[in-house]
This record gives structure tokens, C-alpha cells and sequence, in this order.
């Protein structure tokens, strides 16, 4: 039952722990897919062709699935339930690749993990705004950030470690065995305390059961189409920026490359994990375009350091440059799109389409990465990067509106 209209969210600290519990063990969930997956079917003498075909049609799936994912969200009166459902089908994903390392065993596995996934990330964010309301938000999705990073640090160490001791398909069992204790902590979550009004994007003290807007009004909102197009910029300037330094290193440090890269991959984790709650707390103070300028800012300096810097150690402390952008966006995202639906009823759905612009921009980054490199080399490739980045930059500062209420 919904909370009375009249009053705030007063989530329960039982409610609060199960759900930072619940995020950090859907990041152990989502890590023991990933490389390990390249890894496992490598193992069972499959071919690259095959794997790549499998990895495509999970990344399409991931791509196509956002929208309706987040429209599924909206439409559901319990977000509980909907998350229960993806962690159990990611699970079962996870025991077939282990038990069935069969093509279209595997393959059928990889399309329900990538669709239980477009559905989980709203979810999430769904049970978070219904606990604790738009009043709080801010500082929820920051320890969000910090419980995901955590959780997805060390599982990667974890998994690492029973790949090596044990056996890659371990991996896959151990995180099927996950599912148990998200469930539990799920459960600990009191159903009475998740509005689902708040849960979709409405504000219940100002009305109540009003139809969501049509897909067409919401489309036709400039702020969000300035958001998602700067989001779009974003990730098509990032999203091959380790994967080239990756190459980076391995050519300038063979010896080093696999510490170095890992380097690239924990420091920033624990950059989010330190400053994603005080990310949160700021929003609340200062807005939402000081620390968007900021995340955006930081990308072109890291491309611009990578372009020039040749020492292998300098270009890893450059990396925690993504560490900070993380960690803004991890907040901002969801709480912009939070901001630009309040009274529409379509929280979800919209974090779907940004979510879709997101995929868009990660697709397409690592191919014009590449093209540049073969033909001018990766320095060039850093520098058209950070030019996007700059382009990014420039029209969130120029562009995007402060989305905070004047009422927070």
C-alpha cells in the first residue's frame, strides 16, 4: 500500500541497508559475466567467430532492450518483483553457460542476460526513488555508485581467483550462487516503503493517480534531448579511450601491461566508491550543471594527457580522471533524468532512452577509435577523442539548464 500523499518518504534503516546490500551483490552478479565469458568459451575450444557472434547478439539485445526495459518498469506496481525476476534469470544465465557450453545454449543464455540487465538498472533506481523520494535522491544514487564499485572491485578479484584455483566455468557457479543472498537482502526490503508512484517519476503530495504523459510529449522536452545528445558525445568520446590505452601500454610495456591495465581498472573503482555519496550531497547543494560541467570537463584532459604523455605510470595516474567522471556520472544521470520526469510517470522509460543514446555513443566509439589509429596513429586517435569530449562539453555548458527544483 502507498504512502499517504500528504506525507514524506521515512524508509526504514532495514529497508535502506537491504538495498545498498542488494545494489553491491547485482555488481558481484554483473562482473562474473564480462571478460570471463571471452575467457570460458575460449577454454571450451570455441571459435572467435562464435564468440564474437554471441558477444554481438548480447550487445544488440543490450542496445534494442533499454526502452521497453524501462517502460516495463514503469508499467510494474512492484519493483521488488520485477528485480527478483532479473537476478533470477541472470542466475540462470550464469548455470547454463556453466553446465551447457553448447552454441545455442549459450547464445539463448546470453540474450536473457542482456535483457534481464535492461530491466534490472531501472529497477534499481526505481526501488531507490520510491524508498527515499526526489528529496533524497541525490545522496541514494550516490551510495548506489559506491556500493556497485565496491561490490564490482572485489568480485572481479574474487572471480579472478577461483578462475585461476579452480576452473572458468566456477566462475559461473559461483555466480549463480549469488542469487541467494540478493534475494535475501532484497526480501529485507519492506514492500511498504517502495512507492510506486515516487518509484515511476510521480509526486504523490501533488496528485495521485494521474495517466503517465505519451511517449510523444516526453520526446519533445528540449532539456532531455539536449541531456541525452551531451550523454551521446559522452560515451563516444570514453568508451575507447582504456581499451586504446590498453594498447598503449602493452606495445610501450609488454612486461607490465596486465598490472598496469588493472591499475586502470581498480584505481578508478575506488575513486567512485570514496566520492560518489559526497557527489550526491552537493547535487543537492549546488545543482546539477556545476558537477556535469565538471564530469564532462575532466574527459578532454584525460584524452589530451594520453595523446602526450609516454610514461606508462603517468598514463595509469591519468586514468583516475576516470575514476572522478565516473563517479559524477554514476549520480547525475539517474538524477537528472530524475529531475526532467518528475509528475510524468515515465522515470523508467526515460532511462531507457538515455540508456539507448548511452549504448549508441560506446557502439560507435571504439570503431572511429581504431580507424583513427590505423591511419594516423593513437595519438591522433586520443586527440579526436578529446575533441568530441570538448564538443560534449560545450553543450552541456552552453545548452543544459540547472534541472534542480527550486524547492530542494
Amino acid at each position: 500500500m502507498a504512502e499517504p500523499a500528504c506525507t514524506s518518504p521515512h524508509p526504514s534503516r532495514r529497508s535502506l541497508r537491504g538495498l545498498d546490500w542488494f545494489v553491491f551483490l547485482v555488481a558481484d552478479l554483473q562482473t562474473g559475466f564480462g571478460p570471463f565469458v571471452a575467457v570460458y568459451l575460449t577454454s571450451e575450444k570455441w571459435t572467435q567467430v562464435e564468440i564474437g557472434l554471441v558477444l554481438s547478439v548480447a550487445g544488440l539485445v543490450a542496445l534494442v532492450g533499454q526502452m521497453p526495459g524501462g517502460a516495463l518498469v514503469d508499467a510494474a506496481r512492484s519493483e521488488r518483483t520485477v528485480a527478483a525476476v532479473a537476478v533470477t534469470l541472470i542466475a540462470a544465465s550464469a548455470l547454463t553457460y556453466a553446465t551447457l557450453p553448447v552454441f545455442p545454449a549459450v547464445l539463448a543464455a546470453a540474450t536473457v542476460h542482456a535483457a534481464a540487465s535492461c530491466v534490472l538498472g531501472p529497477a534499481i533506481a526505481a526501488i531507490s526513488l520510491g524508498l527515499v523520494g526526489h528529496g533524497a535522491i541525490g545522496e541514494r544514487f550516490g551510495r548506489n555508485a559506491r556500493f556497485a564499485s565496491l561490490g564490482a572491485g572485489l568480485s572481479a578479484a574474487v572471480m579472478g581467483g577461483v578462475g585461476y584455483f579452480f576452473s572458468t566455468s566456477a566462475v559461473f557457479f559461483v555466480t549463480a550462487a549469488l542469487l541467494f543472498p540478493a534475494l535475501f537482502v532484497l526480501r529485507r526490503m519492506a514492500w511498504q516503503e517502495i512507492d510506486p508512484e515516487r518509484a515511476h517519476g510521480n509526486m504523490p503530495e501533488h496528485h495521485s493517480h494521474e495517466p503517465p504523459i505519451d511517449v510523444r510529449n516526453l520526446l519533445s522536452r528540449r532539456p532531455l534531448l539536449i541531456f541525452g545528445g551531451c550523454i551521446l558525445l559522452f560515451h563516444l568520446a570514453n568508451a575507447a579511450m582504456l581499451p586504446l590505452m590498453g594498447s598503449v601500454l602493452t606495445t610501450r610495456s609488454s612486461e607490465w601491461a596486465t598490472v598496469l591495465i588493472a591499475a586502470c581498472m581498480v584505481g578508478p573503482q575506488l575513486v567512485v566508491a570514496a566520492f560518489s555519496p559526497w557527489v550526491g550531497r552537493q547535487a543537492q547543494k549546488w545543482g546539477r550543471r556545476p558537477l556535469l560541467i565538471a564530469g564532462f570537463a575532466a574527459l578532454p584532459v584525460r584524452g589530451l594527457l594520453f595523446a602526450t604523455v609516454t610514461d606508462p605510470y603517468l598514463l595509469v595516474a591519468a586514468q583516475l580522471l576516470d575514476g572522478l567522471t565516473a563517479a559524477v556520472f554514476a549520480v547525475m544521470v539517474p538524477l537528472t533524468i530524475a529531475d526532467l520526469t518528475r509528475d510524468t510517470g515515465r522515470f523508467n522509460l526515460t532511462q531507457g532512452i538515455v540508456g539507448t543514446m548511452m549504448g549508441v555513443g560506446a557502439a560507435l566509439s571504439p570503431t572511429l577509435a581504431g580507424y583513427v589509429t590505423d591511419f594516423y596513429g593513437s595519438p591522433a586517435a586520443f586527440l579526436s577523442l578529446a575533441a568530441i569530449a570538448v564538443m560534449g562539453l560545450a553543450a552541456v555548458t552552453l545548452l543544459m539548464p540547472e534541472t534542480r527544483p527550486a524547492a530542494d
